[in-house]
């Protein structure tokens, strides 16, 4: 995600190191290298125009401290005016109703269903919401099926009527069904379309009119970049929704709608998909994504997504199990659960400032944990509990159970111990503490791979 851009932006920066003071000849050089990055990005030219003339005129005429050099100013007010280009801050649903309604469009293929599931758990999972999802999508095959597997999946009630072909009425019966049975929000799901056509465009407003929502999302796929503006402007020119939710932002995508989308439709981007999983939806947070687009990283949404797994009776437990030299096998396959629970490895390498770039041209597979739970699955509970027990011929069979080898199982145990002393010496400072009960990633330095 945006690491074309961020190279690029990188790049421009580097014509101001070296120079004493910002002034309108190197200034006008580095714009004109940031306004080519952002249309390599695919941003919108009128976005991109306005960006560097933003930023020309705030930087020019700035006093540069002598503890700060042309270059990290520059970035400073690159960074300031890419958070204010996003929108500035998060924006959040506003769930005022009683049920709280939240209505879904977009076109086909932007992941509409699977956003509804998603959002349908980020409100059960982190906002104590009690959801209900509505099928109305009766056009596309095994749409209703495909949101009541993930309805099962995620332990959220649908309601779907398999012999009604009007998806106004199925929404209205929907919404009644909410109030009815108590629940407190209801997330309807449309059907969308190839392209925008009339049809369309008429049904989701008919729906829009019968059930009058709190909030109307419209789902876009980031990969479609400025396909993706032109989606946005012509659905908000109809249905006048709440906000913008970005799907596949994890994808191999440039950029483009994410930084030009708030400009040319005025509406801001509250959730942004950022993986196949179920718990992969986050808010879109615009001064952390900027930090992200100029290799800062986002330690803030990495402590948060720690957060959400941190149980602070098990931390204290397992801290007193460190202090003790305690930590075992069973401890390590918890924290390694905990890990794969925050989402996509890279993704949260990329977190780490630094990192990110680090890791460019490294694949991180999401299945990386698996030998390391196969060889720990295969031990004995009392091999689990006490490592020193493991001799040769129980590393033998562990090996063959696991399906790995003999040395696999060696690097494991001899980078386990390293982290368990490591973890022991951390223990006793707050940030010690704060990651005690965190592995780290495989295929970081020193960790199992």
């Amino acid at each position: 995600m945006f690491e074309n851009l961020s190279e690029r932006l990188e790049r421009s920066f580097k014509i101001l190191k070296g120079e004493g003071q910002i002034t309108e000849i190197n200034v006008a050089e580095t714009l004109k290298d940031v306004r080519r990055a952002l249309l390599d990005a695919d941003v919108n030219y009128k976005v991109a125009k306005s960006f560097t003339d933003t930023v020309k005129q705030k930087a020019l005429g700035q006093n540069v401290l002598t503890s700060v050099k042309p270059g990290q100013l520059m970035v400073k007010i690159v960074h300031d005016e890419l958070a204010a280009l996003m929108g500035g801050k998060a924006c959040e649903l506003k769930l005022s109703g009683r049920p709280s309604v939240i209505l879904m469009a977009g076109l086909n293929g932007a992941g509409k269903t699977t956003l509804s599931g998603k959002l349908a758990l980020y409100l059960k999972s982190k906002k104590s919401r009690k959801p209900l999802l509505v099928a109305c999508d009766v056009y596309r095959p095994a749409a209703v099926e495909q949101l009541r597997v993930l309805a099962e999946q995620i332990e959220v009630p649908i309601y779907m009527d398999l012999n009604e072909k009007d998806p106004v009425k199925i929404a209205r019966d929907g919404v009644q069904e909410a109030k009815a049975k108590g629940y407190d929000t209801v997330i309807v799901d449309t059907a969308g379309r190839l392209a925008v056509d009339e049809e369309l465009m008429k049904e989701i407003a008919a729906i829009k009119q019968a059930i009058t929502p709190d909030d109307t999302l419209f789902v876009v796929d980031a990969m479609t970049g400025q396909d993706a503006v032109n989606t946005a402007k012509e659905f908000n020119d109809r249905l006048d929704y709440e906000g913008v939710v970005l799907t596949k932002l994890d994808g191999d995508t440039r950029g483009g709608a994410a930084l030009s989308i708030r400009t040319v439709v005025d509406k801001p981007i509250m959730f942004v998909g950022m993986g196949e999983k179920m718990e992969a939806l986050d808010v879109f947070h615009p001064e952390r994504m900027a930090d992200r687009i100029l290799g800062m990283g986002d330690i803030v949404s990495l402590v948060e997504r720690a957060q959400e797994q941190f149980d602070e009776k098990e931390a204290l437990k397992l801290q007193r199990k460190i202090q003790k030299n305690q930590f075992d096998f069973n401890d390590f396959l918890a924290q390694i659960q905990q890990i794969k629970k925050m989402g996509n490895l890279k993704d949260l390498a990329s977190m780490i400032p630094g990192v990110g770039k680090a890791l460019k041209d490294v694949e991180i597979d999401d299945n990386a944990f698996k030998g390391i739970e196969a060889i720990i699955l295969s031990m004995t509970p009392k091999e689990r509990q006490h490592p020193e027990v493991l001799n040769q011929s129980r590393k033998n069979r562990i090996a063959k159970g696991s399906g790995t080898t003999i040395q696999e199982v060696n690097r494991l145990v001899k980078q386990f111990d390293q982290t368990r002393k490591m973890m022991k010496m951390v223990t006793g400072s707050k940030m010690g503490r704060m990651m005690a009960h965190m592995p780290k990633m495989p295929g970081m330095p020193g960790m199992p791979r």
